[in-house]
């Protein structure tokens, strides 16, 4: 039996759902290089709160949680059905972890399509989230994302979604493609340990960098998924494709079982933001 493919992207600013630049060529090609899933099941950074759960509407709507960006973001729908029956699935093999059934609150935020307009474009792939449970520890995501093995066995795409590092307060603007001497320290650190030692991935909390790397754990917290399946996994995981925006962001992107993704040579780097400050953003 073929296992299916899992992935962490480092999504960036929503405005890379209508760019097309290295990152997002390399989140394209991705999915035109993996057996076409049974269902993608994402854990978005921007998913977060005081439960664990998971979206069970057949028609989960597209959400713009964001503001200060231009009404063609705003304008973006991705219509891929749900999966109901798959929210079952997963509160069974997480087992003993309680798992909530959400049909109606939430449904495909931009931490997710803004990802999946590239990967899975003619939106005919049933996509479920998991929410980031914000009251539980570390351990707890990574041995989540470990009990979330078996489903890879029946077709089930696990895509985590956000940034190892993400500091919008410490965003300048003038660094388009590059990151300051502590974000390159602390994202090359959690490289070594994700595709080295990846049962090890808490220790990152411990990082001279981490509090300013994560000041908020939302959007780090979706590669602890991608480490946990990697713990019970006989195989590495790999870079996808990597880089640094605005000084405090990374790029860095990650597969795992994966057919080599082909980076395209071009000079596009990150999607330009809005004329707003990136606090105001929510990214």
């Amino acid at each position: 039996m073929t296992v299916m493919p899992a992935a962490f992207i480092g999504h960036g600013s929503p405005m890379n759902a209508l760019e097309t630049n290295r990152y997002t060529s390399a989140w394209r090609a991705f999915g035109a290089s993996v057996p076409t899933p049974r269902a993608v099941l994402v854990v978005s950074a921007h998913w977060y709160i005081n439960a664990t759960a998971v979206t069970a509407m057949a028609r989960p709507k597209t959400i713009h949680d964001f503001y200060g960006f231009p009404p063609e973001l705003f304008a973006v729908d991705y219509p891929a059905p749900g999966f109901p029956e798959l929210a079952e699935e997963i509160a069974d093999v997480v087992q003993p972890t309680w798992v909530g059934a959400d049909v109606d609150s939430w449904g495909i935020d931009h931490g997710a399509w803004s990802v999946l307009v590239h990967a899975f474009p003619d939106a005919d792939v049933p996509i479920v989230q998991l929410a980031i449970n914000a009251m539980k520890p570390l351990d707890y995501h990574v041995e989540l994302g470990a009990r979330l093995a078996p489903l890879r066995d029946s077709g089930v795409l696990v895509l985590g979604s956000g940034n190892v590092v993400h500091n919008l307060g410490g965003m300048d603007w003038s660094l388009k493609d590059d990151g300051y001497d502590w974000a390159q320290r602390f994202d090359e650190d959690a490289k070594a340990t994700l595709l080295e030692d990846p049962t090890n991935i808490t220790d990152l909390a411990r990082h001279r960098d981490f509090r300013t790397a994560v000041p908020t754990p939302d959007h780090f917290l979706p590669m602890l998924y991608l480490a946990g399946l990697a713990g019970v996994s006989p195989t590495a995981a790999a870079v996808m494709v990597d880089g640094y925006a605005y000084g405090s962001l990374s790029m860095t992107s990650y597969t795992l079982d994966a057919p080599d993704v082909p980076v395209p040579a071009t000079d596009e780097g990150v999607a330009e933001m809005p004329d707003v400050p990136p606090e105001q953003t929510n990214i």
